[in-house]
């Protein structure tokens, strides 16, 4: 575009009238940003109504008034610890003013006419308004807001700063082209996009839903629109066309010694016909704990080695790694070799040399695997496991390292269809909803944490009859000292009582003991370990049976299925034990409810992100909705689905946005900065 009317709203919020450095940083720290685009969609949490204007002896306590008086005198406090009072009258009554720091005697002179507004109470038979939100001169009734928004703020700002400074941005809105269609406006009520802010940033009545609805949607639909964008670039790139005469395939079936269920086979069909086609792969297969992810990108991987090509799996931590090294060792004919951090010396040399020549077929790793050093012969296949742990830049960093290379992402957290359109909207995905043969249902019982010592004897008979048990104390962020020496503690009660059977694994531990502890438990040598979710994924011990997890409450309802997901996996029966403080709410109780009576990944999934927000739902925080400013994904779940296929039908028709509407659409995606996207356009 030769001229963007959108610069001027990028501009730092001292360009404006009184906000200077200090004003400045404390409204961007509110809003989140210290521009004024930052600070036009802050959005207020609520609105006071000041157009209630009764007489005095009609006002009702408790009740935000607007009252007309005059000063009738002033009264000083007998000492410091106690208030001013302005005694005010109208026709009906009398009524004070309390100010615990008073400096208006100029303002409120005796027989000054005024218009006062704020809460007003009854106290000692007297109607009075403490510290009056606002008072200006009963001629000049403009100064008063009749309909006050009232933003989220942080220590030192005031609520006039945010309004005086609000006006302004509103001053500066450019006129904006109508980015929706016609019909959709007429048919949802929608104001324009620059009336709808003003509703709500600044209104003149209280503020309807149609105003904030129409900017949530405006904020949503550039949301689906950059991902369609995006995903449109990354399918439109070429990609090897890679099939394989199913040998090793069959081999490796062979060796699993199962049938696959309908949902491997599935989302296996899907991802060949990708891998056949000349676009890249970018696909999200996800699937519960224990759906045969692992065997489904291993099948894949040996379609790349059939066809003469190489593969990769990148793993976020090095447990989990050489966990799924072990896995395809087992399963794959052709070799697998390991990459991590932990590869070192002359045979990370000769692996470097081997992945380079083409030796090395499959590589399994961590991080490593797209250092620098590390090079390719052909990488056909990169899968990368929950990938949440990378963050989204990273998706096709991997991908990068082969110049055609398809890219698989698996998640063992099921995901609510809100998130896949938010955050993985660029992607295909593939589900698995079923469990393979073998693996056991897990019994799920709550206890409180006053029944601990019959619990305790409990997981001890279980020992004596040879299972193995794991014991998860929480970890929380705010707390990790102090919930480590809980952990401790606790190791310390189990060994006291158990013996030298008792290991204890957390994140803070040196590496190589933690991953001698893990390796022990995974023989049989340590029966018992006490550990903080570091067993989250990665551990696969058929023998274990018995999950204890103290302070449940604590956890994420998705974190909880995942741990649940550690036990059940051999041909026992097997027991997730939840313990709860007796105090917990009902909310709490509601949660783990939901966990004791099913074990579908999906519908706990969705429950947590609605309970809790899902936004970093499937990262290391475990609650926080996606970065929306206007919109509220579980508010507004209808608007994001048609926003959806809103995005579809546009690029479908127009998918270079180079139409009447299409030129606006760029406006909107560059009003909610969504540069991946721009990039894309102007590129294109």
């Amino acid at each position: 575009m030769d001229h963007d009317p959108l610069t001027p709203l990028f501009s730092p919020l001292t360009a404006l009238k009184g906000v200077g450095p200090a004003v400045g940083a404390l409204i961007g720290k509110a809003a989140g940003g210290e521009r004024l685009i930052d600070l036009l969609f802050h959005l207020p949490e609520s609105y006071v109504d000041r157009r209630q204007r009764p007489t005095i002896a009609a006002a009702r306590p408790g009740q935000i008034v607007t009252l007309s008086v005059e000063v009738v005198r002033i009264e000083p406090p007998a000492n410091d610890r106690q208030p001013w009072r302005v005694v005010v009258k109208d026709a009906t009554g009398s009524a004070e003013l309390v100010f615990f720091k008073f400096n208006r005697q100029r303002q409120m002179p005796v027989g000054a006419r005024l218009l006062v507004s704020g809460k007003i109470d009854l106290f000692g038979g007297r109607r009075t308004i403490s510290h009056p939100e606002h008072v200006v001169p009963a001629d000049r009734s403009d100064l008063l807001p009749t309909i006050e928004p009232i933003w989220p703020l942080t220590g030192g700002l005031w609520p006039r700063q945010v309004a005086s400074a609000m006006a302004q941005v509103l001053a500066r809105l450019p006129s904006l082209p109508e980015w929706h269609d016609p019909a959709l406006l007429l048919r949802e009520k929608w104001p324009g996009f620059v009336e709808a802010l003003r509703a709500v940033q600044a209104p003149a009545a209280m503020p309807t839903n149609a105003s904030r609805t129409r900017l949530a949607y405006d904020e949503l639909l550039a949301d689906q629109v950059a991902l369609a964008l995006v995903r449109g670039r990354l399918r439109a790139r070429p990609g090897h066309s890679l099939t394989g005469n199913g040998s090793l395939r069959a081999r490796a079936l062979h060796r699993f010694g199962y049938t696959l269920t309908r949902s491997q086979q599935q989302a296996l069909a899907e991802i060949d016909a990708d891998l056949a086609s000349s676009r890249r792969m970018l696909r999200l297969l996800q699937g519960d704990v224990g759906s045969g992810k692992t065997l489904v990108a291993t099948l894949a991987m040996l379609c790349a080695v059939e066809a003469g090509k190489q593969a990769a799996l990148m793993a976020p931590t090095e447990v989990l790694a050489k966990q799924h090294h072990r896995t395809l060792s087992r399963l794959s004919p052709a070799p697998v070799a390991l990459l991590t951090g932990g590869v070192k010396g002359r045979a990370r040399a000769q692996l470097l040399r081997g992945l380079k020549d083409g030796s090395v077929p499959l590589v399994v790793g961590t991080h490593a695997l797209f250092q620098e050093s590390v090079e390719y012969h052909d990488l056909a296949l990169a899968v990368i496991d929950e990938q949440h742990r990378f963050g989204v830049d990273q998706r096709l960093l991997l991908g990068s390292k082969g110049e055609l290379t398809d890219v698989l992402v698996m998640t063992a957290t099921p995901i609510p269809r809100t998130l896949l359109l938010t955050q993985w909207g660029e992607m295909d995905v593939s589900r698995l909803i079923e469990k393979p043969p073998g693996r056991q249902s897990v019994r799920t019982s709550l206890h409180s944490l006053g029944t601990l010592p019959e619990l305790t004897d409990a997981v001890a008979r279980k020992l004596d009859e040879g299972a193995q048990a794991y014991w998860i104390c929480p970890l929380v962020a705010e707390s990790e000292a102090v919930d480590l020496a809980a952990a401790e503690a606790r190791f310390a009660v189990l060994r006291e009582r158990f013996g030298d059977v008792v290991g204890l694994a957390h994140g803070r531990q040196d590496a190589a003991v933690r991953d001698a502890t893990l390796a022990a438990f995974g023989r049989g040598d340590c029966r018992l370990l006490v550990a903080t979710t570091v067993v989250e994924v990665g551990v696969d011990v058929p023998a274990a049976t018995v999950m204890v997890i103290e302070h449940a409450e604590r956890f994420g309802l998705a974190q909880l299925h995942q741990l649940r997901g550690r036990v059940g996996r051999g041909l026992a029966s097997s027991f997730c034990l939840l313990l709860h403080e007796d105090w917990v709410n009902e909310a709490g109780k509601r949660r783990l409810t939901l966990l004791r009576d099913t074990d579908d990944g999906f519908v706990i999934a969705d429950e947590d992100f609605r309970l809790r927000g899902g936004g970093d739902l499937l990262g290391k925080k475990q609650s926080g909705l996606p970065a929306f400013r206007l919109a509220d994904p579980i508010e507004h779940e209808p608007l994001l689905h048609m926003a959806n296929r809103d995005a579809a039908v546009l690029l479908g028709r127009d998918p270079k946005l180079a139409s009447q509407r299409g030129r606006a659409i760029r406006v909107l995606l560059r009003l909610f900065e969504k540069a991946a996207a721009m990039r894309t356009l102007a590129a294109g």
